[in-house]
């Protein structure tokens, strides 16, 4: 409310569990080693969600650059989750 008159937005972006290169970077022995588990995880924090699957981080970032373009110059004072809707169930 304080910098509005200066033209000044303020917007959160929610980012919900994404993909990353870390995972694909895993050696085969402690990719085969943490597998089940992981698909156990993957499947848990997916169930909820009507989108199934992680979100790209290029996702979040075309939204970073979406509200700080023109196009978004009236939105302002929100909190934008980017997670398959995964929020819904929390």
């Amino acid at each position: 409310m304080e910098l509005g008159e200066f033209g000044i937005r303020a917007n959160a972006i929610l980012p919900g569990p994404w993909r990353d290169r870390a995972w694909s970077a895993c050696s085969p022995d402690a990719l085969r080693a943490t597998t089940a588990r992981s698909s156990r995880k993957r499947a848990n924090a997916l169930r909820n969600q009507s989108l199934k699957y992680f979100t790209e981080a290029g996702e979040v970032a075309a939204l970073a650059v979406f509200l700080a373009s023109d196009a978004a110059r009236s939105i302002s004072g929100q909190s934008l989750p980017v997670d398959g809707d995964m929020h819904r169930s929390v």
